[in-house]
């Protein structure tokens, strides 16, 4: 069957069109027909090479992609939360050729639950690595309802889902923005707007004084934005960044994987897209046949909203 993977390790010309095997279904586990899977920068990590040292497999094809979504074409004995023929997302644990970019997709009955009804498979396809990624760095930090919440890069995916789903623990959310995308992150749910930059603690600062309670630094400025924080503060980071040991903070590098097959919590955030509270944004789409251009244009920076694959 068809993926969209790497022979060898490069830029995004590396992509083609690869052939796979298909995946046997156990227990447990879910067998899906792949209609969409977004891109991420972890995807355009691993394309290049930067974690060939984890990967099992050592020999190609391998095949990016932590996000799907499509229609659930068997279940496997002891899966009852899904059917035949339901409108279903997962997350993905990419390795060797069984990433996301793939026509057929067999996971973990944990990592895989229907679709919001309220969203095509495509928006779908947008929500579980990020979605779950900004839930564990909430939960990581325990802030409580009223406490401040600095987010970075709060126009992007990961961001935007931390500022929404901050607004729906109560906490109060000063967020930053270029001035182009002010607006997008006032309608996301930011109580404060920021302009970004790297003196962006500096301004977050001149807003809150003391410091804020908890930091998402989705934007990975690390040391450079700390200031913002109180002492004793919160910072959940999604690069591996664990401070310098400085003024109490406690750091939460924030691994999506360790949630990978909390079913409950993916299922959670599929009732909140149907709730209103989380936007799924799509950017733009590609057949799975022009994968090298949507890693492109990724890499080109400026893209909000997620970048999906269709086959």
């Amino acid at each position: 069957m068809r993926a969209a993977g790497v022979m060898q390790f490069g830029g995004p010309e590396a992509l083609q069109i690869v052939d796979v095997e298909p995946e046997p279904l156990g227990p447990g586990q879910v067998r899906l027909r792949v209609e969409a899977a977004a891109v991420s920068p972890t995807d355009t990590h691993a394309r290049s090479g930067a974690y060939a040292g984890r990967d099992p497999v050592t020999t190609p094809p391998w095949v990016p992609g932590m996000d799907v979504a499509g229609v659930v074409a068997e279940v496997g004995d002891g899966v009852e939360h899904l059917a035949v023929g339901d409108a279903a997302m997962g997350i993905v644990g990419p390795f060797g050729p069984y990433g996301a970019y793939r026509e057929d997709k067999v996971l973990p009955g944990g990592s895989v639950v229907r679709a919001p009804a309220n969203a095509t498979v495509v928006e779908a396809s947008t929500l579980p690595m990020n979605g779950l990624t900004a839930r564990l760095a909430l939960d990581h930090m325990a802030l409580q309802p009223g406490q401040v919440l600095a987010v970075t890069g709060a126009a992007g995916a990961f961001g935007g889902y931390v500022v929404q789903l901050a607004k729906a623990d109560g906490l109060t959310v000063v967020a930053d923005a270029s001035e182009a995308d002010e607006q997008l992150v006032r309608d996301l749910g930011a109580d404060v707007v920021v302009r970004r930059g790297d003196d962006v603690a500096d301004r977050i600062r001149e807003q809150f004084p003391d410091g804020v309670d908890g930091l998402a630094d989705g934007s990975v400025q690390d040391a450079l934005v700390l200031p913002a924080v109180k002492d004793g503060g919160a910072v959940a980071t999604v690069r591996g960044y664990r401070g310098d040991g400085q003024r109490g903070l406690r750091f939460f590098p924030t691994m999506v994987r360790k949630v990978a097959e909390d079913r409950a919590a993916l299922d959670r955030l599929r009732r909140q897209v149907e709730d209103g509270v989380l936007t799924l944004r799509v950017a733009r789409t590609f057949p799975a046949e022009q994968a090298a251009e949507a890693h492109r244009m990724l890499e080109r920076g400026g893209v909000r909203g997620r970048i999906v694959l269709t086959f």
